[in-house]
């Protein structure tokens, strides 16, 4: 089993790197390839079960869009062939149309989702959220200059239950198609949720259960319970 993080040495915002290193603890057999900027991703040219990308600053954007985009079409390819990809905070707007800045201009994205971003960096927009994935209650954190625009219905990770989606006017949040995940949450969300952490070991055919699970998840159901109070 073989799992690519994506350049770590940049993608590495919010402590968000910790998704990887729980995922570790919960699949000590599997391979872990750390991509590098100037490396060419191993998904390129070999099988991967699982490829993560962390929350990143804005420049750090324009260099992974300018490093995949050459790989779009196989990115297209493994997302159809239902590879397990997890994008966490403002990863996924690398794949949209565009990111725009506050003066209008644009960075045009690899163009993957019909959906784009909007820049703004005066004001950070913070709040806490609960979501639900199918039948399974979802809690995380947002922090991010940006929000998203464009018609998720069809393809949506979350539905909102407290929090915003992927803009303030939205209760959906993410994107999600076959087994691509892209969200703006923070957490790490695989630490902060066991439950989905067991349904991805289980998509990508890892056996067994999550690591430290009483601890992890007693962490959650307080988690929940507090924030269903605010």
């Amino acid at each position: 089993m073989k799992i690519e993080i994506l350049f770590p040495e940049f993608c590495n915002l919010f402590g968000d790197m910790y998704n990887m290193k729980y995922l570790k603890m919960c699949i000590p057999e599997a391979e872990f390839i750390e991509t590098a900027i100037d490396d060419i991703p191993t998904f390129v040219n070999e099988n991967v079960n699982l490829i993560y990308l962390g929350p990143m600053t804005e420049k750090t954007q324009e260099k992974v869009i300018r490093k995949l985009l050459p790989y779009k079409e196989r990115i297209e390819e493994l997302i159809e062939k239902n590879v397990f990809f997890l994008f966490t905070g403002n990863a996924m707007e690398v794949l949209g149309k565009y990111i725009e800045n506050e003066d209008g201009s644009k960075i045009e994205g690899i163009g993957i989702f019909n959906v784009h971003s909007k820049r703004d960096m005066m004001h950070r927009h913070n709040s806490f959220l609960i979501g639900k994935y199918g039948d399974l209650e979802m809690v995380g954190f947002k922090s991010q200059f940006t929000m998203m625009y464009g018609d998720n219905s069809n393809s949506y990770f979350l539905d909102v239950e407290k929090g915003i989606g992927i803009n303030k006017e939205s209760k959906l949040e993410g994107i999600k198609k076959n087994n691509f995940i892209g969200t703006y949450l923070l957490g790490p969300i695989l630490i902060q949720n066991p439950l989905f952490t067991q349904k991805v070991m289980e998509a990508i055919g890892a056996k067994g259960e999550v690591a430290l699970k009483e601890d992890t998840m007693a962490a959650y159901e307080a988690r929940l319970k507090e924030l269903k109070k605010l």
